[in-house]
């Protein structure tokens, strides 16, 4: 189900434990820890037989993976450009864009979240092209909105792209990316390995698009988009060229001059490298990345380069964006901006076996085996700065082995080693071979990033062109978190290395006794992931770390016996463990109070009162806020299986015990 979003954006409550929903809860009459257990296995059982009820006969799970309205619209747009558009998919796509609009006529990019210019503007441009009245009053109150903010010159470097291609905006007014990168060693700054995975991969075949500069005629006018449609783009002053942006500024200004006047043979062979690498790292079901921004741009490059939209590697890649589509029920169609079968599939497997599904049931043996057959045994882009490392990880898609990421691989592990797998010594080769390359991909620091070693490169955030939201991969708490905890239940505890992860991670406590939370919603998915981890490894619950994160977590749970936290928490330190209660954050918080000993108190309690109350009558949740992120604040994510297998496993540790806990008895 997709929920529209209700537009509110006033400032966070005052006290901690404000933040309520809309769901009216009344607690149950006080009936001791034995009911609230009694209850709990009910709640468990339900969610575990709704969870196996969803599994996929070949063994995975996948859950929608909602974003915003921007995947929409560019698919509009992209099918306009490569003039393949068709009635059935613009009245699918519109129709879905019209449902995420707010009352005032605004598009943002999370539940409840402010408005957002880009993807206000990209939403209004789309349903231009699916025929909408500029004055319709859902058109016009929108542009209206647009121009108030600025208009589009005020929007980010990629609509603006997008606008350039049909004329709506120029060329020369956008900032330069020159092929030429392509050329950049790989020791020297701003090379292309400089950059994380996502942003690579899009960047290079947006230096072709920024060579080309190709512009289709434009249906419409955009006028209406424009404070001053006679200046669509006034003139802003650079910044002081002591300024790193300042420098930046006259670094692209010198690109535009090198551009009037190319080395022409140097030109040709850069597009011809770029063209090389996108080929080479098209994956076997046609896409680039298992996600959607690097395929469409990968696309439009290709095309433009000569490539014939028949030709196979072009058929397999608009084939391959298809498959990213999710038809509803109501007739729209929602773009999914990547898949996440891999990740989805090892939570359930974790979720299904700590709520005490036995570990030889076929649904979880069926599960190792499709993980199984997904490990990456083939080199990627990884081995720029780990050229001797053997592969050994997993992906987060179902087709992406030239990125498989540290995150995945941890919980794959976590999640095989609660199976009782027939041919044990498969999997366990499997594992010996992903922890191999796990600690491989340790960066210098100790910690661990999600993709890359070491992609901490200050300067590729600094180019005008990279607005778009985090383009480095630095090490994360919550990824770290994982691999010390896949380690340490591999028994590498007192691993040298395992111990630099561990003395990262307190290093990297906040004041307040939480952790930040790079790839899910903020702090408490930080302290959620690293609380259980450093228990894993060995760290008693009287530690100062973890009593600092129980007290954090017990004065930001609401009053609902829920936790939340709004994506505003990224922007704005009020709103830092504050927001509506959620199935998934709830669920995160109990985990890491569950580690540290807290089964008996008030808090989880009360919170897990809040899942039992909050579950369905078929076993699940909802969950219509966004707890997840691709770029934290610049773009959100709703996994819609979240909502089912976080509470399950907190359930499940609450009912059965803590995984492993008799293992760190012994160690």
């Amino acid at each position: 189900m997709t929920a529209t979003t209700d537009g509110s954006t006033g400032a966070p409550p005052l006290p901690a434990a404000a933040a309520k929903d809309s769901t009216t809860v009344t607690p149950p009459p006080d009936g001791g820890p034995a009911a609230a257990t009694t209850a709990a296995e009910r709640a468990t059982a339900r969610a575990v037989d709704h969870l196996l009820s969803r599994q996929d006969p070949e063994g995975w799970w996948k859950g929608d993976l909602q974003t915003n309205v921007t995947m929409d619209a560019e698919d509009l747009l992209l099918r306009q450009f490569l003039g393949i558009q068709d009635e059935r998919t613009t009245r699918a796509a519109a129709l879905f864009i019209r449902s995420e609009q707010r009352p005032d006529g605004t598009w943002a990019t999370f539940l409840g979240g402010p408005p957002e210019l880009s993807a206000t503007i990209e939403a209004y441009v789309a349903l231009r092209l699916a025929g909408d009245a500029p004055d319709a009053p859902h058109m016009a109150t929108a542009s209206a909105w647009i121009r108030a903010q600025g208009g589009i010159a005020a929007s980010r470097v990629f609509t603006r792209i997008w606008l350039a291609l049909f004329g709506w905006w120029k060329w020369d007014d956008l900032p330069e990316l020159p092929p030429e990168i392509m050329y950049v060693p790989k020791w020297v700054p701003l090379n292309i390995y400089d950059f994380g995975c996502w942003a690579r991969q899009t960047i290079v075949p947006l230096t072709v698009v920024s060579a080309k500069r190709p512009v289709r005629p434009a249906p419409f006018a955009l006028d209406e988009l424009h404070t001053d449609p006679r200046r669509p783009n006034p003139p802003r002053p650079l910044a002081p060229a002591t300024s790193w942006d300042g420098v930046f500024q006259r670094l692209d200004k010198a690109l535009h001059r090198y551009r009037r006047f190319p080395v022409k043979p140097l030109r040709r062979a850069a597009l011809n490298a770029a063209a090389r690498w996108i080929i080479e790292r098209q994956e076997n079901d046609g896409c680039w990345g298992g996600i959607q921004p690097p395929a469409v741009y990968s696309v439009i490059a290709l095309h433009l380069l000569g490539y014939d939209l028949d030709h196979p590697v072009l058929r397999a890649g608009l084939a391959s964006l298809d498959r990213f589509a999710v038809w509803r029920e109501d007739g729209s169609r929602m773009i999914e901006a990547c898949q996440s079968p891999v990740w989805d599939t090892c939570l359930a497997a974790i979720a299904l076996a700590d709520a005490g599904v036995a570990p030889d049931h076929p649904a979880l043996v069926k599960a190792a085996d499709w993980m199984l057959d997904e490990q990456i045994l083939r080199p990627g882009d990884w081995t720029v700065r780990r050229p001797e490392l053997p592969p050994g990880g997993w992906a987060f898609e179902f087709h992406n082995d030239n990125y498989p990421d540290i995150d995945d691989t941890a919980e794959v592990v976590l999640a095989l080693k609660r199976v009782a797998h027939p041919d044990r010594a498969r999997l366990d080769a499997a594992v010996e071979r992903a922890a191999r390359w796990n600690l491989g991909m340790q960066s210098k620091d100790g910690a661990w990033g999600a993709f890359d070693a070491d992609n901490t490169s200050p300067f590729p955030n600094r180019l005008p062109f990279c607005d778009f939201g985090e383009v480095i991969d630095p090490p994360s708490a919550d990824v770290t978190a994982h691999v010390v905890e896949m380690l340490a239940v591999l028994g590498r505890q007192h691993d040298p290395r395992t111990r630099r992860g561990i003395e990262w991670l307190l290093a990297e406590q906040e004041e307040n006794g939480g952790w930040f939370g790079r790839w899910g919603v903020n702090y408490v998915y930080g302290t959620g992931s690293v609380v259980p981890a450093l228990v894993t490894a060995g760290l008693p619950a009287s530690h100062p770390a973890i009593r600092r994160a129980v007290r954090w977590l017990e004065s930001v749970q609401n009053d609902d016996g829920g936790w939340g936290e709004d994506l505003r928490s990224y922007r704005d330190p009020e709103w830092i463990g504050r927001g509506a209660s959620t199935p998934s954050q709830t669920a995160w918080a109990l985990m890491a109070l569950l580690a540290a000993g807290e089964r008996d108190g008030k808090a989880v309690e009360r919170g897990v009162a809040r899942l039992v109350e909050t579950q369905a009558e078929d076993g699940s949740w909802d969950e219509p806020h966004f707890t997840g992120t691709g770029f934290p604040w610049d773009f959100s994510i709703n996994y819609h299986l979240y909502r089912q297998v976080f509470p399950l496993t907190a359930l499940g540790r609450y009912v059965h015990g803590e995984p492993f806990a008799a293992d760190r008895q012994e160690a």
